[in-house]
């Protein structure tokens, strides 16, 4: 019944248009979206929805995440920075599309949100060698392990032009996605440091980026 109801979940995505390429969709089936969510909402596991997590955080719409990682383009091999770790599934999807020979560095604040990606992780069955677990100020980013290929924040952004600590850490031809705006509405923005474009792609709704260069915690 599980498998079945991710499957079907995946064949949604496709029918709606999020999900287009068979990289990200594979990546979907690999990395079941049950273990991720709180024992509460398993029932709800495979619905389009943000889901709370805990701490004031969430896992975002699978619709959205498939978005996400489908503008990004990401390859095998990459080494990508994920700011906003939240349940960890995301960066189990990340890794899933970088392989072993790629690396995924993911960021939280919060480090009870560590602590429970990582129970997240092992519960998977799955390894996940190339990923790194940090706790700390997403907005400053992660300086030890630049330049990145790819950037992805899932907690709102109040700004984000070239000068910032994040966009210094991308490689020249590096892109980032990022939800941009307000506490409680933004636009997902897609940066290009090749061709130094930024572009708004989608009207979302996240959870706000704390942080240094992210916004204060009330």
């Amino acid at each position: 019944m599980q498998k079945r109801e991710l499957l079907e979940l995946v064949q949604y995505l496709r029918a709606t248009g999020y999900l287009k390429s068979e990289k990200v969709a594979n990546a979907m089936v690999q990395v079941d979206r049950l273990f991720f969510v709180l024992p509460g909402d398993s029932g709800i596991a495979y619905s389009d929805n943000a889901l709370p997590v805990g701490y004031g955080q969430t896992i975002s719409a699978p619709s959205v995440v498939a978005f996400m990682l489908e503008k990004l383009e990401i390859q095998e091999g990459m080494n990508i920075l994920e700011v906003g770790t939240g349940s960890g599934y995301n960066c189990a999807l990340l890794a899933e599309l970088v392989g072993k020979k790629g690396i995924v560095v993911s960021m939280d604040v919060v480090p009870e949100l560590i602590q429970q990606a990582e129970s997240n992780l092992i519960k998977t069955g799955n390894a996940y060698q190339n990923i790194s677990l940090v706790n700390g100020d997403g907005s400053l980013g992660y300086p030890e392990k630049a330049p990145y290929d790819r950037i992805i924040v899932t907690a709102g952004m109040p700004w984000f032009d070239q000068s910032h600590p994040l966009a210094n850490q991308l490689k020249p031809d590096g892109k980032l996605i990022a939800p941009v705006g307000g506490r409680f509405f933004q636009d997902l923005i897609l940066f290009d440091k090749k061709t130094e474009k930024t572009e708004p792609v989608l009207s979302v709704i996240f959870v706000p980026l704390i942080g240094k260069f992210g916004f204060k915690k009330e």
